[in-house]
């Protein structure tokens, strides 16, 4: 058994610890008091986490000793309007993937000229928005896009024409595998993003004929989940053949622990290797985007819930009152997860950590250890601040999770739990 004062591992948020009751305790408060304060399931987030990360990226870029590096925040890992607006605050750049999370990053306070829109199959009116805003950059990936950004600037649909030219990054494909689960890799040559390294020629002159475009540079991710920073230098390499740009944007997809044995690259080692290899082969002085998600936010947030039932047959099941409706991850990538009872850690009860919705598949926890679970307990899971709220769903009419901050011993909602209300709210009767 862990024993109170312990300081926990890398996967939880900075400065978790068990306090001297034993329990849990997230940025200076107890684990047990927030779910009785706020319910479960919950997401909590500890905000001195998310700064000491952000900060650390800032860093790594000066330490590095890069001039111009913009940290972009990829907001699909979660983009809740208190999280992208302390993101704003420590000057990060903010990546938005749709309309929905352009309304968000704005209504956040990030300043139009410090995002960047990504997305494959962006529709005419999320390009006339961005459009209409001058975002900093938007990141074209096909040519139909071309054609639809051409037909806007062009005066067709009314709200693009005129003013200062829009900056644009074209997406290429640099045929570049990282070792990662293939659902979240992008930077091979059959990939739905960007263009491929023998398309890329016709894009960048396409571009540059449409009037009220400027083209700024090339973006490439390689992919998600990478624990290893070679991908990063065989990209840029890749890249290199396409000649001199005034900006890089070597996308992101710097891993993070889900569990005690993983052991991601640092900050400040990814960031190094980065600049290290845009230095080589991209130009000294180019403007330089790196896209950090999961890995600013991933360890910072963990989930609550309350034991629902526990049931032996072949395995013991230890059923909670959320699933694949708050972690959708186990169900997409296989990922993997630690759990806890929060008042007594280090149990040794071999058990599957499941969820409460009709699917066979819905389990969190393959291979749970807890101390003697039982109805009332509550659990938490590290790691779930990338991808929990942002992939939440309503299966099962299940309303979605709200999501706490914590600070100081402090705890405030910046998302309140929905109702069932919410739900019949959006139907038409």
């Amino acid at each position: 058994m862990a024993t109170a004062g312990t300081l926990l591992s890398h996967v939880y948020p900075i400065g978790a610890r068990l306090n001297e009751r034993g329990v849990l305790e997230l940025g200076g408060c107890d684990a047990l008091e927030l779910a009785r304060e706020f319910g479960t399931p919950a997401y909590v987030v500890v905000e001195d986490d998310l700064r000491t990360r952000a900060q650390a990226f800032v860093e790594a870029g000066r330490a590095a000793g890069h001039e111009n590096l913009a940290v972009v925040y990829a907001s699909k890992a979660s983009a809740c309007t208190a999280l992208l607006r302390l993101f704003a605050q420590e000057g990060l750049w903010c990546d938005v993937a749709s309309g929905g999370e352009l309304h968000l990053a704005l209504a956040a306070g990030f300043p139009a000229q410090r995002l960047l829109m990504h997305g494959n199959a962006k529709s005419r009116e999320e390009l006339r928005l961005a459009l209409r805003h001058r975002l900093g950059l938007i990141v074209i990936d096909n040519l139909d896009e071309i054609q639809r950004l051409a037909g806007l600037l062009g005066g067709e649909e009314g709200d693009g024409a005129g003013g200062p030219a829009q900056g644009v990054l074209i997406r290429v494909t640099p045929d570049v595998r990282g070792d990662t689960h293939e659902k979240i890799s992008t930077g091979q040559a059959n990939s739905k993003f960007g263009f491929g390294m023998d398309q890329i020629g016709d894009a960048i002159q396409r571009v540059r004929e449409i009037a009220g475009l400027e083209l700024q540079g090339i973006h490439a991710h390689v992919g998600s989940q990478l624990l290893e920073l070679e991908p990063f230098r065989r990209a840029a390499q890749q890249l290199a053949q396409l000649g001199v740009f005034p900006t890089w944007d070597l996308g992101g997809g710097l891993g993070v622990a889900y569990t005690a044995a993983q052991h991601p690259p640092a900050i400040e080692d990814y960031v190094g290797a980065v600049v290290g290899a845009a230095r080589e082969y991209l130009g000294e002085h180019s403007r330089l985007l790196i896209e950090p998600g999961r890995s600013l936010t991933a360890n910072a947030g963990v989930t609550l819930y309350t034991v629902e039932s526990v049931k032996r047959n072949v395995s013991t099941w230890v059923a909670v009152d959320g699933g694949m409706s708050d972690n959708l991850r186990p169900m997409l990538y296989n990922a993997g997860y630690e759990a806890e009872i929060v008042d007594r850690f280090g149990g040794d009860t071999a058990c599957v950590l499941a969820g409460k919705h009709c699917e066979s598949g819905d389990v969190i926890v393959k291979d749970a250890h807890l101390d003697d679970p039982r109805p009332g307990d509550v659990v938490v899971t590290p790691a779930t601040g990338a991808y929990g709220h942002a992939m939440a769903n309503n299966y099962n009419g299940v309303p979605r999770p709200p999501v706490i901050f914590c600070s100081g011993g402090n705890a405030r909602l910046v998302v309140r739990r929905e109702s069932f209300d919410d739900l019949t709210f959006r139907d038409v009767i």
